[in-house]
């Protein structure tokens, strides 16, 4: 044990060293301020890049420059890098595809992204200085396409938390907020989309882990359903989404990427081309909008930007109902499905004293608990604290048996079967019939951004998120507004329904979270990323017509 110690002080302290010297042996001209050429560039959309670059009038290595420059000072800002590719990028850069969908344009990589020559560490100390012996898949296309990966970024340990913190790299900070978090797991990527140091970033999401960082940070993002993206070659199994500054920026890179036909490159991704969509014209589309999901209501910031959005619709002819389906029920099998084993193989590489996450060490430890101890626990907030809620998620908290696993499969699909009726005879409030939602529409999470360590209870409050993956369902986020410490605070009569809402609650303060941006969640069906695409672009568009449209952080 203690040599597992000494080998965990020595990789974090090695690594470190290792990124200050790749950073500090760039060329003098990544660590100039940025010139009027580097800001027009970095003013420029994805499509106007790769214009450029197909007609000679861009470079891809003066592209290269003033993004590098960029993350470099996001970096200082927000600690988003763990691999600074940038001396390698130079030469990718230099032999880029010009002609590609993606010519010359910088991309950054979520850390477990698998690059050939390059850790994929993901924040564990016993990965660090093993670097991956081959691209992978996604890594491939977008060479391919012209792309140029120039940076890797931060990810907390087991990628089970919306907050990045780790003894390797250290936590990242929210762009809008030191001392805040930018989200997770996919929170460098965040950070320097927001910022302005990348116009497209790679991540990946098995519980909202591009859209709650895409909320917290205030940039767009996009989960995929299951198969649609690439996800062979790097260092988890789940890779398939990304986030963006903008939706033109989003839907340009995934035109681009089927472009390339990704089913050529990971044998895992549908046959299915990008396809045109075309919102209905000759109805009102109809919103069904998930108000609360039952375990922590909405904070008034996160509420008053879902207001604002529906009321917005509304105005413009649309409708909006409200759904009855239990979001409830779906984190209990969530939560059970995603640590069936214990969360042994998340905490496989895990080495003595490394530090972990606040919430995953809790939920860690509660795994350990013996079995007779787990449910005298949760008879205890059954009974005694009267919090059924609470109770419900601590009586499944231990590892399952191969049968108790195959039930919850089946709970599952018997689920979704359910949540297949929203799509097609709504189970919506005073409705009944073949009235079913276009969309559905609600929050990324109930709170803004919290301080740093709030995931120790937020961590059991990513319903919101979550809910969506186990349905399996194309989702993306949108920034809409930033807090208001007046329009946002706390009513007096506010009363917590059960521990997790009293927990998270206490980290809500509107005055000291005032700018934080504040997003909501557009979700479709199945495989539908391209419609979901559409009503992002739809709500934005209203948005700014009606002249409240988001503004982010300037260059």
């Amino acid at each position: 044990m203690w040599f597992s110690y000494l080998s965990h002080r020595r990789a974090c302290r090695d690594k470190q060293r290792e990124r200050a010297e790749r950073i500090a042996s760039l060329k003098p001209i990544y660590h100039e301020p940025l010139t009027s050429q580097d800001k027009e560039i970095l003013s420029r959309s994805v499509s106007s890049l790769v214009a450029a670059v197909q007609t000679s009038s861009l470079s891809p290595p003066d592209i290269l420059v003033a993004y590098s420059k960029k993350a470099l000072q996001a970096h200082a800002q927000t600690n988003c890098l763990t691999e600074v590719m940038i001396a390698s990028a130079e030469n990718w850069a230099s032999t880029a595809n010009r002609s590609g969908p993606l010519a010359g344009v910088p991309v950054s990589l979520k850390d477990l992204v698998g690059v050939k020559g390059w850790d994929s560490s993901m924040g564990y100390s016993a990965l660090v200085g093993k670097p991956m012996a081959a691209d992978g898949a996604l890594v491939r296309l977008l060479r391919d396409a012209g792309a140029v990966p120039f940076v890797k970024t931060n990810v907390p340990m087991t990628m089970l938390s919306l907050e990045s913190t780790n003894d390797v790299f250290g936590s990242t900070d929210n762009p809008h907020k030191k001392g805040y978090t930018s989200g997770g797991s996919s929170a460098g990527e965040a950070a320097l989309l927001a910022l302005g140091a990348a116009r497209l970033a790679i991540g990946t999401d098995v519980a909202g882990s591009v859209r709650a960082p895409a909320h917290f940070s205030g940039v767009y993002s996009i989960k995929s359903s299951m198969y649609r993206f690439l996800k062979q070659g790097s260092a988890s199994s789940m890779p398939g989404q990304e986030g963006v500054p903008a939706t033109h920026n989003l839907e340009t890179f995934w035109r681009a990427v089927f472009q390339m036909k990704p089913w050529n490159y990971d044998y895992s991704v549908l046959r299915i081309p990008w396809r045109d969509v075309k919102l209905p014209e000759d109805r009102p589309i109809r919103w069904g909008v998930l108000w609360d999901d039952g375990v922590v209501k909405p904070s008034p910031a996160c509420a008053r930007a879902l207001t604002t959005v529906t009321a917005i619709l509304e105005k413009n002819g649309h409708e909006v109902v409200t759904l009855v389906p239990s979001p409830y029920e779906g984190l209990q099998i969530a939560s059970q499905l995603l640590l069936a084993d214990g969360g042994k193989t998340a905490s496989k590489n895990h080495r003595a004293f490394e530090s972990n996450d606040a919430g995953m060490t809790s939920a860690f430890r509660g795994l350990r608990l013996p079995y007779f101890v787990v449910k005298l626990y949760a008879w205890y907030y059954r009974y005694i604290r009267r919090d059924p809620i609470y109770a419900g998620l601590i009586d499944t908290h231990y590892e399952k048996t191969v049968q108790e696993f195959y039930a919850l499969i089946a709970q599952r699909e018997d689920y979704r079967s359910r949540w297949f009726k929203v799509w097609r005879d709504a189970e919506v409030e005073g409705r009944q019939g073949d009235e079913g939602v276009d969309f559905i529409l609600t929050v990324p999470n109930s709170l803004p951004a919290v301080p740093h360590g709030g995931m120790r209870h937020g961590w059991k409050a990513c319903g919101y998120t979550f809910l969506f993956n186990l349905l399996d369902y194309s989702a993306g986020v949108m920034p809409i507004t930033h807090v208001d410490a007046t329009a946002d605070a706390l009513p007096r009569t506010f009363r917590p329904r059960n521990a997790i809402e009293r927990n998270y609650y206490r980290m809500y303060d509107a005055s000291a979270m005032e700018g934080l941006p504040i997003g909501v969640q557009i979700v479709g069906r199945r495989l539908e990323e391209e419609r979901v695409l559409e009503g992002m672009k739809l709500i934005e568009r209203l948005l700014r017509e009606a002249g409240a449209d988001y503004i982010g952080l300037p260059l």
